[in-house]
């Protein structure tokens, strides 16, 4: 059985925690684990219809963010990696720079020191040159940067193909399987 940690952080986008969390209730054999940041908890309410309790029965284990004593703060609790969705500035820097004073961060670092896969996927436009460096510093320790953008060639309708698109490409790096997203399937010719 796969574990995955699913940190949600401050930024606007909570939806694709959420997302990815529906999403891996649906597949089988995954065990996840929640730590939601205060803003994330706070952005729910204001982008959603969902309160941080119905966030929270999608995963199987929940964790405060301020128990830095939790089980997915140590290494020798075995994981098969972590998502930040959405990852705010401030927790990219706090993961750039090892600056550990909360769950979110802690068990993103340890994703980094014990080699697991850590993706990050920041949700802020436009970048300034301190955020590309922040994605860079985190790359570089080994993070995987997957910033939520639309792929066009699934010629999405709405914005729930736009959503699933990204967690689809995510639970992609994890290696779990998904079949809800459109592929691209070679150059298609218009026949008109």
């Amino acid at each position: 059985m796969k574990k995955i940690i699913v940190g949600i952080g401050g930024a606007s986008g909570v939806i694709y925690g959420v997302r990815l969390l529906e999403k891996l209730r649906e597949a089988k054999d995954v065990e996840t684990h929640l730590v939601m940041s205060k803003t994330a908890q706070m952005n729910l309410g204001f982008e959603t219809d969902r309160k941080p309790e119905d966030v929270r029965a999608l995963a199987d284990s929940v964790y405060k963010n301020t128990d830095v004593a939790a089980s997915i703060a140590s290494g020798s609790f075995r994981t098969d990696g972590m998502v930040v969705a959405a990852c705010s500035m401030k927790t990219l820097s706090a993961i750039a720079h090892s600056y550990a004073d909360n769950l979110l961060v802690r068990a993103a670092d340890v994703c980094l020191k014990d080699r697991r896969p850590l993706i990050l996927m920041p949700r802020e436009t436009p970048l300034h040159a301190g955020h590309c460096k922040l994605m860079h510093e985190a790359a570089m320790l080994g993070a995987i940067i997957a910033p939520p953008m639309p792929a066009m060639y699934a010629r999405p309708e709405t914005v729930d193909d736009i959503i699933d698109h990204s967690v689809g490409r995510v639970l992609d790096l994890l290696d779990i399987e998904c079949d809800f997203i459109k592929r691209w399937d070679g150059a298609r010719r218009n026949k008109t």
